[in-house]
């Protein structure tokens, strides 16, 4: 077989890949959900040398219980309203993190990240809405879902090194489940549901608002 001409070095494809991966994660609806993020870290993963580690992390996120039958999607039906995609964006953008492929818009300082670790607990007894999370924490590290702020989306925190879990503020806005039409949304912009980190049990890592224990799907 001749020999192509032109082909890009492994660097170029790696580059043109990270970048993809990043622009699927802030759009995730945009492009195609879960499966093309998927895609994604399959092609980059591949071209590290890396097959298996994706099944590695999936089995980690089985045993915390951010696996499912459909899924990251599938573990946020009984968390968040859905479909939230951005949520499902979080988890994958975390582990894009650990390999070095989460391009952020800013680092937190250690001092920064600590003080909302500390800060979280009680400043989420209360309903908070997009602009007060960015006047409190200021802009996020990556915006997952978008510039719109009527709609729903995660503000991804991070400080450095990457081994410390990442801080998700997941927001919603929409209408009641017997609302006759999707529009306008309920908000004039979108509320804070929870807040979301650490490496253990899925679910017990969400500190929920009122509102997001009211809007939570199981009603739990």
């Amino acid at each position: 077989m001749a020999e192509l001409p032109g082909l890009r070095s492994p660097s170029e494809m790696r580059d043109y890949l990270v970048l993809q991966l990043n622009s699927v994660l802030r759009r995730p609806g945009m492009y195609g959900g879960e499966v093309s993020v998927r895609l994604v870290l399959d092609h980059l993963l591949h071209l590290e040398h890396s097959d298996e580690a994706w099944a590695e992390e999936q089995r980690a996120l089985e045993l915390r219980g951010a696996w499912t039958s459909t899924g990251v999607s599938g573990a946020f039906r009984n968390l968040i309203p859905g479909p939230y995609e951005s949520g499902m964006a979080a988890v994958y953008s975390e582990f894009a993190h650990g390999r070095g492929w989460l391009e952020a818009d800013r680092t937190l300082t250690s001092a920064e990240y600590d003080q909302m670790r500390t800060q979280i607990p009680t400043w989420t007894t209360r309903d908070r809405s997009l602009s007060e999370v960015i006047n409190t924490f200021g802009p996020p590290s990556v915006l997952l879902g978008g510039n719109n702020p009527y709609h729903g989306k995660t503000l991804g925190y991070l400080t450095e090194p990457t081994e410390i879990p990442m801080i998700f503020f997941h927001l919603w806005n929409g209408v009641d489940p017997d609302a006759e039409s999707t529009w306008p949304p309920r908000y004039d912009e979108a509320v804070l549901l929870a807040v979301h980190y650490g490496p253990g049990d899925f679910k017990t890592g969400f500190t929920f608002t009122p509102e997001g224990r009211k809007r939570r799907p199981t009603g739990i």
